[in-house]
Order: C-alpha cells, then sequence, then structure tokens
C-alpha cells in the first residue's frame, strides 16, 4: 500500500510455497538483478535469500526488516512446552534497535504477527521508497500515514476480538506465534516442533500430551502444508479439540490488504477453535 499510485511490488514467494524452504527459478533470478529494492523479512525466515543478496548489483538497495528500527524482537524458544508468566523475553526493548545482525540466529523471526511491529515495518519501507524515489517521497509519506492509521485500528480490534479466549490453553502444529501471543497475552502451553523442518521427537509428544491433560488445553492447532495425523494421535483420548492456523496466509490472495485479511484470520480461527461451545 505504501506504494500505491506510484508502482506495484512483485511478490516472489507465492500460494502456499514456504519462505522456509523457497528456491528461485532462474527468471526470478534475473529479475532480481534490475529491481530497485528488494525486500526480505531476514534470512532465518527466507533463507533462500543469504545466497542471492551477494550476487545483487549495489544498484539494488536490500530492505531487511527485522533490522527496521523500533522493532519489538523477542528470542526463539526451545523448550516444548511454555510458561505463560515468561515465554515473551524480549531481545530488545519496545522502542529499541534491532540491527545488530550478530543477534538474529536468537530472534524469532515471525515479527510480522504483532500489528506494532508492522508499523515499524511501513516506517522502514517508507524511508527506503523515499530515499530511492525522491520525486515521489510526498506520495509515500501520505500512503505510509494512511497505512499506520489502518494497522492501529486493526490492533484494537484484535484487542476486542481475541480478549474473551485470551485464557484459554491451547498447543500449536510449530512455535510461529509468539508475537500475537505476546502482544494479546494468548495462553499457548507448547509446540509439537520448534519449526516446520523439525520433527517432533516421542519424548516432545509425551510432554505436551501431559500439558494436554494438566492444563486442560482446549484446542491443538494444525497447519495447512502439514500431515494432520499427529495432531490427531496427540489429541485422542482427551477433551482437546483441533483447529488449523496459517501464520503466512499462504491460502489468501496476494494483494496490498493480504495482511489484514492474515491477521483477521487468525484471530477468526484461534476464536473459532478456543471458544467455550455456545
Amino acid at each position: 500500500q505504501v506504494m500505491g499510485g506510484v508502482g506495484v511490488p512483485e511478490l516472489l514467494v507465492k500460494g502456499s510455497a514456504s519462505p522456509h524452504t523457497y528456491a528461485l527459478r532462474p527468471s526470478e533470478t534475473r529479475a532480481l538483478q534490475h529491481a530497485d529494492l528488494f525486500v526480505r523479512m531476514s534470512e532465518t525466515v527466507e533463507p533462500f535469500t543469504a545466497r542471492i543478496v551477494k550476487s545483487l548489483p549495489d544498484s539494488v538497495e536490500v530492505v531487511t526488516l527485522q533490522e527496521a528500527p523500533h522493532l519489538k524482537l523477542l528470542s526463539r524458544r526451545t523448550q516444548p512446552t511454555f510458561e505463560r508468566h515468561n515465554h515473551a523475553k524480549a531481545v530488545n526493548g519496545e522502542h529499541g534497535r534491532s540491527d545488530d545482525p550478530g543477534r538474529s540466529d536468537g530472534v524469532d523471526g515471525h515479527a510480522w504477527l504483532d500489528p506494532d511491529n508492522a508499523v515499524a515495518m511501513v516506517d522502514r519501507i517508507e524511508q527506503a521508497l523515499s530515499a530511492k524515489d525522491p520525486a515521489h517521497a510526498a506520495v509515500f509519506k501520505t500512503n505510509a500515514t494512511a497505512l499506520r492509521a489502518k494497522l492501529e485500528a486493526l490492533a484494537a480490534e484484535l484487542d476486542r476480538d481475541l480478549a474473551p479466549i485470551a485464557s484459554r490453553p491451547y498447543i500449536v502444529f510449530h512455535d510461529a506465534y509468539q508475537y500475537l501471543e505476546s502482544r494479546y497475552g494468548l495462553n499457548v502451553v507448547g509446540s509439537i516442533s520448534v519449526s516446520p523442518e523439525v520433527p517432533a521427537s516421542g519424548k516432545r509428544l509425551s510432554e505436551l500430551r501431559r500439558k494436554i491433560d494438566e492444563l486442560g488445553a482446549v484446542c491443538v492447532f494444525a497447519e495447512p502444508h502439514f500431515d494432520t495425523r499427529l495432531i490427531d494421535n496427540l489429541i485422542e483420548g482427551t477433551a482437546a479439540r483441533s483447529g488449523t492456523l496459517d501464520p503466512e496466509g499462504g491460502r489468501l490472495e496476494p494483494g496490498p490488504d493480504l495482511y489484514f485479511t492474515l491477521m483477521r484470520r487468525l484471530a477468526g480461527d484461534l476464536k473459532g477453535c478456543l471458544s467455550p461451545p455456545a
């Protein structure tokens, strides 16, 4: 939306493709050589970008959103179960800078799932666009101001929607939602896997099953691209239900409103599984 009226950005990772495992096609590699800006989240989230950025000409500015000023970053969690009072450990202060590349390995890269962070990313994108195309800086500023207002309204909307189910305990397929959980005080008690590429061990599953029984976890959430049989086995014989969350919006239509649709869909899916039966 920041580019509205000036240009249309090209999306690389489309549809159900995962940024964690994506590989650029030769045509995409060639197109990047002629780009003005290459915007990515981070090498952690999009490993395929690590090699390509080294081959880009100096004329292509690489914008890494995880390094945006005033981004609130959280440490990556490594244990299968989480304690609600300390599960969100900040890497930096809420108003601190996040531009230390040496910290990236210990950072949870899913920072976009906090709308406050999305505002910081808009600031960074506006700055990069205005520096690259100063003739349209006023347009970028107007667009960014409007987008920030929409994001602030979205954050308030999610506050209202998620408050009724904030205390309800649940488990996720992989630990991708910490920023959403931290921002809205949600009661996640564990994840089946640290990352989607790492299969869960038998010990981890035993710990989670015990957590379901001890805390009365209401729901265990799968993700669209992974086999749900593991979830079915985990909740068998318990009172927990199963649901689905998609942190990347792979099944959503790309476009200027994708982020808003993604966040509302996540909130709706959480409410759908965690709300008490009518």
